[in-house]
């Protein structure tokens, strides 16, 4: 899959795990939506009427999760994707959209590309809104816990034990990013949702998420996103974000 190109991310990844700041920490419903988002979430579609339940114990479905576990654990020898999957596990904007720089050709930061932050920031917010629902629903045992195991990255742990592991939050805006981001530079829209792609496999190898949590999550940010098409202000900003993208981008 190409990982080794994100070795640069290692050193990256090293400092968060040393680091004991907050801002690698996140709250039950994780990094509450900003104050201003382009729909409420009554306005979203609900994921418990729109995707299955969870794999039941026992069924064929469980046992390739059970698998997938075991997978994940093993990717973690790879010091290089292990560092990647560290790094991706961070919940802070900065972090995820920091993660998709090379694939996307610059770095998106608030004071170097404010519309493309803005659309960003307001499109994650919004987006986010979409798995509380199902979390609180399913409230689906972790795998960590399942097999009562420690997962890769500890600073995250203690948060996660009680939280509804199905959808995967972190999966939901990787993916999300990756649509947004292949929106604004079509051109690398290949690398971009190969990166996305990676994204939620991280959960798995953190031992965070079941595979099945991941892949229902990459369809639940497709719905979500399909839902911000409907909106003026989204379009509005998308326009805007593409102008400023192409403009950074010839004069470089």
């Amino acid at each position: 899959m190409g990982l080794r190109k994100y070795a640069g991310l290692l050193a990256v990844a090293l400092m968060f795990v040393l680091s004991t700041s907050c801002a690698v920490r996140r709250s039950v419903q994780g990094n509450g939506p900003a104050d201003e988002t382009y729909f409420t979430i009554d306005q979203m579609p609900d994921l418990v009427k729109c995707l299955p339940a969870p794999p039941d114990r026992g069924s064929l479905e469980f046992q390739y999760d059970s698998i997938r576990y075991f997978w994940g654990r093993a990717q973690r020898a790879d010091s290089v994707r292990a560092a990647v999957a560290s790094s991706d596990a961070v919940w802070s904007l900065e972090a995820l959209f920091g993660s998709f720089k090379d694939q996307f050709g610059m770095t998106v930061s608030e004071e170097t590309t404010p519309e493309i932050w803005k659309l960003l920031e307001t499109s994650i917010s919004t987006i986010d809104l979409i798995r509380i629902r199902p979390k609180a629903h399913f409230k689906r045992q972790r795998p960590f816990e399942y097999f009562d195991d420690h997962i890769l990255t500890p600073w995250e742990e203690d948060e996660l034990r009680g939280e509804g592991s199905y959808p995967s939050g972190h999966t939901i805006r990787g993916w999300s990013a990756a649509l947004l981001l292949a929106e604004i530079n079509p051109e690398a829209a290949n690398e971009i949702f190969q990166r996305g792609w990676d994204y939620g496999e991280s959960r798995v190898i953190v031992g965070a998420h079941w595979q099945s949590d991941v892949d229902a999550s990459r369809a639940a940010a497709s719905i979500a996103y399909d839902k911000l098409q409907t909106s003026p202000s989204f379009r509005k900003q998308m326009a805007k974000a593409v102008k400023e993208f192409r403009k950074l981008s010839q004069s470089h």
